[in-house]
């Protein structure tokens, strides 16, 4: 089990780089996180959600993601409440204090789920959250120490020396264990580590007399292995600040919400070598406002620059982040620069809801609001339908775009239901009913496997655009993901912007535009270099 003494230390990704290792190494290997807090979650292929982190440790242990993997997870809706998934589909919104009451009957479920795994592979590598140490939280913890108890699980513990104070962050932890759970931790892993090390050798060995722990290995600090991340909270340090040079570089802005979900969306798009994108917003501890909405905002946060691109991403509250936008200024200045042409927005999940006339929400699903006007870009209304109605599916559809026909593949992660309005009079912002009309771009014709049997309604629809091409909206997560598309995306925008197309770009084995198991390599051989695995495989009897 790999624990840590804190958010944000890296457990995640060192749990990939395990599996990765035990993989290369010959071992049936799969991971394990038996509660997971996040909003980028990952469809099965059989449809059941779960977390991206425990899908991307899937692809590094060169397994097929599952849902026993993740059989508990949690999308916080709001600061005290959050939607609850097991076993991959949700059983309803609870508050903090609910769910506490609610967890202690989660843990047969974990069991089944752990035994099946262990049952499968020779190896699980199991992964904590937070921190081990949050005493107020050990009665009812299911994720922790506990487990490693219940399964008698050898434990590493990780410490993040890139903040500051690692040395009395891991003395802290241990002290704050009871003498069982201390013996449980087998080693102590320093992560994110800049610098010489002989300079940190002391340090070293000061630590291992004072907990009587060995140190198995020091992590150095990476920006050259593209990691698919667990949360936003590394987003937030990026907001609005443009990495490269700008020069030829087609600009897409990306409004960060404050429940962004699913962000990997645009880990492809940011790879290209002619795509400079950025994340602008309040930041990651911005509310989602609860004022009346009405778009006259003065916003707290970095304007939205002169982007060719504007995306409007997912969110795991679409009302609450669509006042946010409204209540911050960015609504008038998304719907200013749509309206007069000067660059294109994309809504992805719920930014595709928000970018209709109308949100109605009878059964109180996200708000107590019954009805939000959106921004009035495209002549659509969603309804919110409730918790058992959502859509959780990998997908293929047919795209009818002037830029690109054609397949292509995704997954959705919706509770709405979007319909193409009927009527013809204007939507719920300025402007005429014409550049708000839409038609239907996105046609599914699989979920989960199965034949899609539309009828040419909402029972098939992915997305729309709007007749002047330049306000496109879709539930198909992972859009950018297909090479064609996102190909043919850039040459539209390059056109628009009179430039010449851009050259074909080389394919990679993994299909798509960052090769992942290329990365899941390239971290596998960094750690292995980094950490005593031979101590690791005798830490675990092996």
């Amino acid at each position: 089990m790999v624990q840590g003494t804190g958010s944000g230390v890296g457990k995640s990704v060192i749990v990939a780089a395990l599996c990765r290792i035990f993989a290369e190494d010959g071992y049936r290997v799969a991971p394990f996180k038996s509660q997971n807090m996040a909003l980028n979650s990952y469809v099965t292929r059989d449809g059941f959600e779960i977390g991206r982190a425990q899908a991307f440790q899937a692809f590094a242990a060169r397994k097929e993601p599952r849902v026993e993997m993740n059989p508990i997870l949690l999308k916080p809706s709001s600061e005290t409440g959050a939607q609850v998934i097991v076993r991959g589909k949700p059983v309803g919104n609870m508050t903090a204090k609910e769910y506490y009451k609610y967890k202690p009957g989660a843990l047969e479920i974990i069991k089944e789920c752990f035994a099946r795994l262990e049952r499968e592979n020779e190896i699980v590598v199991i992964e904590g959250a937070g921190s081990p140490a949050e005493v107020n939280l050990r009665a009812n913890d299911i994720v922790n120490i506990s487990i490693a108890k219940l399964l008698n699980a050898p434990v590493l513990l990780v410490g993040d020396i890139d903040k500051g104070g690692v040395l009395a962050w891991i003395v802290g932890t241990l002290e704050l264990l009871e003498d069982d759970e201390k013996e449980l931790v087998k080693g102590i892993l320093i992560n994110k580590f800049r610098g010489d090390l002989e300079i940190l050798k002391p340090g070293l060995e000061f630590l291992e007399k004072r907990v009587n722990k060995p140190v198995i290995g020091v992590i150095p600090y990476f920006q050259n292995i593209r990691i698919q991340e667990e949360d936003s909270v590394s987003l937030s340090a990026s907001i609005g600040r443009e990495k490269r040079s700008s020069t030829g570089k087609i600009k897409i802005d990306v409004v960060y919400l404050p429940h962004i979900s699913n962000f990997t969306d645009f880990d492809a798009l940011e790879a290209e070598d002619d795509v400079l994108l950025r994340y602008v917003g309040v930041g990651a501890g911005a509310g989602a406002g609860t004022g009346t909405g009405t778009g006259t905002g003065t916003g707290g946060g970095e304007r939205i620059g002169e982007p060719d691109v504007i995306i409007i991403p997912g969110s795991k509250n679409t009302i609450g982040d669509l006042l946010y936008l409204k209540n911050e200024g960015y609504a008038s200045q998304i719907v200013e620069k749509a309206r007069n042409g000067k660059c294109v927005v994309f809504g992805i999940c719920g930014g595709y809801q928000m970018l209709g006339k109308t949100i109605i929400d009878p059964e109180s699903v996200e708000s107590t609001l019954r009805e939000t006007p959106g921004l009035g870009l495209l002549h659509i209304t969603t309804i919110f339908k409730g918790l058992k109605m959502k859509m959780t599916n990998q997908v293929r559809a047919i795209v009818n775009l002037e830029f690109y026909t054609g397949e292509i593949e995704g997954y959705e992660i919706h509770t709405g239901r979007t319909y193409f309005s009927r009527d013809t009079g204007s939507g719920s912002g300025s402007g005429s009913s014409n550049s708000s009309s839409v038609k239907n771009a996105f046609k599914i014709i699989e979920r989960s496997g199965k034949r899609v049997m539309g009828t040419g309604d909402e029972s098939d629809s992915g997305g729309a655009i709007n007749v002047n091409g330049n306000v496109i909206g879709t539930y198909i997560h992972g859009i950018f993901d297909n090479d064609d598309f996102r190909d043919a995306f850039i040459n539209y925008i390059r056109a628009k912007k009179g430039w010449c197309k851009s050259r074909s770009r080389s394919r990679n084995r993994s299909g798509i535009g960052i090769d992942w198991d290329m990365e899941c390599d390239k971290l596998a051989d960094l750690v292995r270099r980094s950490v005593d695995i031979d101590k690791i495989y005798k830490i675990m009897r092996l």
